[in-house]
């Protein structure tokens, strides 16, 4: 893992445990997500359209097994989900505005129940601008979110008829490559959500994509 992002990511869940450190934590927690979304812009304005749908590593384990645009997908799909559904119950920014029409995705859901040429080809119908801007918009209503959060609201856990109702509206695959997130998500409190989807996720994923990048390039 990157030693920076790393760094940011232990120092913001030590302050995220302490009410007296908690808006620190907010700050660090935003600060490593603006890095880590630089990354994000800069592989836009660095690779081609064949680059975001690329799968050099198709037939590895991890998460570079993947592709680019898939990556930037996944990440946001799942943040839109848990910030807006379980901890905001509120509507998605995907459905809100639009943005399955916008993106030309087949899918609704995380996409952990695609695998190896289903990612590729998912990946190419994929309009790349628009995805950017799904991302835009999920990174800024998710800090709003959680800026409004409090310290006390850190140890909230997800109510059962939150559950229910994600289940209901079916963004999570039921398959066995993707029903396990629900109750995944489900069993973790508010900070433990800040500290994987919001954070966690974002650096194990950008780092795959740079990985795919690096591969491409050479």
């Amino acid at each position: 893992m990157n030693k920076e992002w790393s760094e940011l990511n232990k120092t913001m869940q030590l302050q995220l445990k302490k009410e007296e450190t908690y808006n620190s934590g907010k700050e660090t927690l935003f600060n490593l997500r603006e890095q880590l979304m630089g990354v994000l812009l800069s592989l836009k304005s660095e690779l081609i359209r064949e680059d975001f749908y690329a799968m050099p590593f198709i037939n590895a384990e991890g998460y570079h097994s993947k592709s680019i645009a898939y990556s930037v997908w996944h990440i946001f799909r799942i943040e839109d989900i848990v910030a807006h559904t379980l901890i905001n119950n509120d509507e998605q920014v995907f459905f809100k505005d639009g943005y399955k029409e916008r993106i030309n995705s087949p899918i609704i859901t995380t996409g952990n129940e695609l695998v190896k040429d289903e990612i590729a080809a998912f990946s190419k119908k994929l309009d790349i601008d628009e995805l950017y801007s799904y991302a835009a918009a999920v990174k800024s209503s998710t800090e709003i979110i959680v800026n409004a959060l409090t310290f006390k609201s850190l140890k909230n856990k997800i109510p059962n008829e939150l559950k229910e109702k994600l289940v209901d509206m079916n963004v999570v695959d039921k398959g066995e490559n993707s029903a396990w997130l629900i109750d995944y998500w489900c069993g973790k409190d508010i900070r433990g959500l800040i500290q994987m989807p919001f954070s966690r996720h974002w650096i194990m994923h950008i780092e795959a994509c740079l990985r795919i990048k690096n591969k491409l390039n050479k």
